[in-house]
């Protein structure tokens, strides 16, 4: 459904950038292939991978739709303001092709001043004819793109919806699956008292983070991320709001960094690691502390869904849980500067890394720069 309103965009509208048709053509085969995985997943692993695989085609498709209206909506506008800029213009040229088309053949070739000038008369319209023409057909050529790409915006809400709806019915199974996934290896189990003790009784990451590993960790780290150190993804798809250390507003400063990202985007583990914390911290907001390596941690916050349970070795690549905010509505008026709201970062998700229970720049793991 995504697929074949993408494919009417590029097709219908000539003027519209080919590099949104081609994402979106691209994120309509991500989604046709997800779902072919989620129908052949049998096992509770396989359907939380090929559910996380279906979410982020969802949303690589609706982003790649919404851009594909913007581009939509602001060659519209532009083609309208041209018109509009001609209008004296092409109010005289109707004039003279009515003209034309009332008077008989013959009297149009004939001037006052005798043969000479009928000779000349008759030159100039065949020099000015073809001229007319052209602008004609460009009219029409310009009129019809503004009907196409007006019918594309209204008919493609149906298709927008379609699609939202279909991500958060994905995302509302993905939270069913990895609750019921019960086949990944457990490094510790959780004893909740010990923890909500450690909670009321910490007032920093630090102390908590170290309570932790004392209270719980008896063994060494099934898992070793320090070789892909400086090559890991981000969590979740989105650009940096704020760097390490850097300041905001009111002066703040926060040993990680800050992404912007959408409403109800997947956060997914950028790399195997065991979960030894999740739920709400301090003034975090809800967290999931992750541990890669030995002696390394990487505290993710500001989910407003967490997946996962603490002691658990997840897979790289696993979803840890949602970010907030309203689900999109697809009748939300698309602007020339960006999608709707349901498109933009809203949304803002915290990481910090530590290493031996001290901060340092998650560059030094991350890849930053892609978005």
């Amino acid at each position: 459904m995504i697929r074949l309103a993408f494919v009417f965009l590029v097709c219908a509208s000539m003027a519209t950038a080919q590099s949104a048709g081609d994402a979106a053509v691209a994120a309509a085969d991500r989604l046709a292939k997800a779902a072919e995985s989620l129908n052949a997943a049998t096992s509770a692993s396989d359907r939380v991978s090929a559910l996380t695989e279906t979410v982020r085609a969802y949303e690589d498709g609706l982003v790649a739709m919404r851009e594909g209206l913007r581009r939509a909506a602001i060659r519209e506008t532009a083609v309208s303001a041209e018109l509009a800029a001609k209008s004296d213009e092409v109010g005289r040229l109707l004039g003279v092709l009515q003209t034309m088309g009332r008077a008989p053949t013959p009297l149009l070739m004939l001037h006052p001043s005798g043969p000479v000038g009928t000779a000349r008369s008759g030159m100039l319209i065949a020099d000015v004819t073809p001229a007319i023409q052209e602008e004609v057909a460009d009219l029409r050529l310009q009129l019809e793109e503004v009907a196409t790409l007006r019918a594309l915006q209204q008919n493609a809400a149906a298709t927008l919806q379609q699609g939202l709806d279909g991500a958060q019915a994905a995302r509302t199974a993905l939270s069913q699956a990895v609750s019921e996934r019960t086949d990944l290896p457990l490094r510790f189990t959780e004893d909740p008292i010990q923890t909500a003790l450690l909670l009321a009784s910490t007032e920093t990451l630090e102390a908590f983070s170290t309570g932790l590993i004392d209270a719980f960790i008896t063994n060494d780290s099934p898992v070793d991320a320090a070789t892909q150190k400086g090559g890991l993804s981000l969590p979740v798809q989105g650009q940096i709001l704020r760097r390490f250390d850097a300041a905001d507003a009111a002066g703040i400063r926060r040993p990680g960094i800050i992404i912007a990202a959408r409403p109800r985007a997947l956060v997914t583990a950028p790399v195997a690691a065991t979960v030894l914390f999740r739920g709400p911290l301090l003034d975090y907001g809800n967290v999931i502390i992750l541990e890669p390596a030995a002696d390394v941690l990487f505290v993710i916050a500001g989910l407003e869904e967490v997946y996962g349970e603490a002691g658990q070795v997840i897979p790289q690549g696993s979803p840890i849980g949602l970010l907030g905010g309203d689900v999109p509505n697809a009748n939300g008026k698309l602007s020339q500067s960006g999608s709707n709201t349901g498109g933009t970062a809203t949304q803002t998700l915290y990481l910090e890394v530590r290493e031996g229970q001290s901060p340092v720049d998650p560059a030094d793991w991350f890849v930053l720069d892609a978005r």
